[in-house]
Formats: C-alpha cells, structure tokens, sequence
C-alpha cells in the first residue's frame, strides 16, 4: 500500500513490510470503553523480536489487567473496511466482537460493543494526525494517532461472569506503532466529564531524535465540537510540569491560551510495553483516574470540569 495513504489513514495496519523480516516492531490498538463507574480497555496487537513475531490482546478493567499471547496465525488484517482480528475477536471502528477464554489466568470475557458518532480530531496535509510533521518522520521509535477522540458506545462486556453493560456511553480509540515506547512519559485521556459535553488526551514524551532526545508535547481538549490543540509544531510551551509516581500537575501555553490538567492518587494496574520490539517493559495504567482540566483564555477561565474514568500511565525513568 501507498506509505502516504498508510500516514492519512493511520488506523490501518502500518507494519505490514515487516511481517516478513527480522526487524525490531510493535503495533497496537487502544480501544477503551467506559461507562459512568465501570471500564474495560481492550489492547490488540503484534510484536517482532528475535524469537519471532507474536500477537496479543490486552485488557484492562477498574481492578484487574490481563496479557493473553496468540500465535501469529492467528492475526488478520483488512483494509477496507478496517478491521483487526486475533483469535475469535475484531476490532474496527464500528465495533468490537470479543470472545476470550484464558483456562491458565481464570479468564473469560465476551460480548459486542457498537461505536457511533465518532469524532476525529482536526487534520490536514501538514499534521494528518495528532504527531504533526514527525508523521512523516520514518524512523521515530513510537508513532502515535488518535483515531476516535469520542465516540457513543453501546453493547455489554461480560468478564468472568460480571457484566459491564454501556448505554450511550463515551469510547475513545487510539494507536501506537514503532520499535519501543517513550523510556519516560506521561499520558492521560478522558471524555466522561461532569459539567459538560467534552473530550481531551494528552501526553509528554522524552522523544530520541537521531543524536539528542527532546520533551515532546501533543495535547488536544475537545469543548462542544471546538479544537484546542497544545503540541510541539504548534509552539505549544510546557510553563509547569510536577509528576510524581502517581499524580500530576501540568500546564500548557499558547497564546492566549493557558491550560492546567492535574490529577492526585491514582494507583495503576500493569500492563506491557516493548522495548526494540519486546514486550518486557512493565507500566502501570489507571482507566478510572479524576482530572481536573481548566482552560484559560489569557487571565479569563473558559473552561472548567472534571473528568472521571480517565485513563493515566505515569512512566518514570
């Protein structure tokens, strides 16, 4: 396929020239699912090592995490419509089908979950998704894409026998694609907001760029149908940043515009990212964290709320 038609449309699968060689790779899909209290995360994906190419799917609820392998067989790939599948599951953005049974981590999930009115962000020839320019970039070690920043979600998930149900409910669908994560990051997303009808993601990133790393920022709030953008090419600044193990205070500048997203005391469940394509880097996700997002226009607040059932990986080196 087209390597320009792969960078539009960055939901399809990007690795597909790797299938077949001995080269360092990752892909993976983020599908996550909430409801007013209750979650679940669904991560499919594939890896490349040198003991050869494998797929998985991750899950991720309030309170338990799970990493199930499949052979490589058993991923399949369609352009169009867009669709992954791994094992008895699939993973488009118009659904997801899952059927999971797990006899050695007591495992049992399925159900459906329907996505409507699905809400992309702001692209054009210049940024054809949320990485800017660097999506143009071929030897980035992650290349990211926000591929729903909110949808309706609508369906049920049943995971050893409790039941998740979703009643026009809020998704959000992203990926990751590359060789390794970021060795230190930061990145939080939510759209369950109190006050209003809102969306945001953001993340910052020790990005390694040839001979010298630098601070990447890509953020994007969505109030009511209106784009606020905070990234590295758009001259976005970081004026605050205090992280810890597992809270955070951060705030963005671009004139006129100064936005402050903190939150305090989420604990986090693990989950697997690769290193040179090896899934052996343990992080720790929370997809029931409270953030509290505040957008000022020079010195006057034009937005204030709370979003709850974010999700939040906190990386330190």
């Amino acid at each position: 396929m087209n390597k320009l038609l792969l960078i539009k449309n960055a939901e399809l699968f990007q690795g597909r020239n790797y299938l077949n060689k001995k080269k360092n790779y990752f892909e993976g899909w983020y599908f996550k699912n909430t409801s007013i209290q209750k979650g679940v995360s669904f991560i499919p994906g594939i890896n490349i090592d040198d003991t050869g190419t494998k797929a998985f799917i991750q899950i991720i609820t309030n309170n338990m995490s799970y990493f199930v392998n499949y052979k490589m067989n058993n991923f399949k790939f369609n352009d169009n419509p867009f669709c992954i599948k791994i094992g008895n599951n699939s993973f488009s953005k118009e659904d997801i089908n899952i059927n999971i049974e797990d006899k050695s981590q007591n495992l049992k999930i399925y159900g459906n979950i329907k996505f409507s009115n699905s809400k992309n962000i702001n692209t054009n020839i210049f940024a054809p998704n949320i990485m800017g320019p660097f999506s143009y970039i071929p030897f980035m070690e992650c290349n990211h894409a926000i591929i729903s920043i909110e949808n309706t979600i609508n369906g049920f998930i049943n995971i050893n026998d409790e039941t998740i149900q979703f009643n026009n409910n809020k998704g959000y669908i992203e990926k990751d694609w590359g060789c390794s994560f970021p060795k230190s990051y930061i990145w939080c997303q939510g759209n369950n907001f109190q006050k209003s009808n809102s969306s945001f993601m953001f993340s910052i990133a020790d990005i390694p760029f040839k001979l010298y790393t630098f601070k990447g920022i890509i953020c994007d709030l969505l109030i009511d149908n209106k784009e606020f953008k905070f990234t590295t090419y758009n001259k976005a600044k970081l004026v605050e940043c205090n992280i810890r193990e597992d809270s955070f205070n951060i705030t963005f500048k671009r004139p006129p515009y100064l936005l402050n997203i903190k939150s305090k005391d989420n604990k986090g469940l693990k989950l697997v990212a690769p290193v040179k394509g090896k899934m052996t880097k343990d992080i720790f996700e929370s997809i029931c964290a409270s953030v509290q997002v505040t957008l000022k226009k020079e010195k006057e607040i034009i937005f204030s709320d709370t979003s709850n059932m974010c999700g939040l990986e906190i990386v330190q080196k």
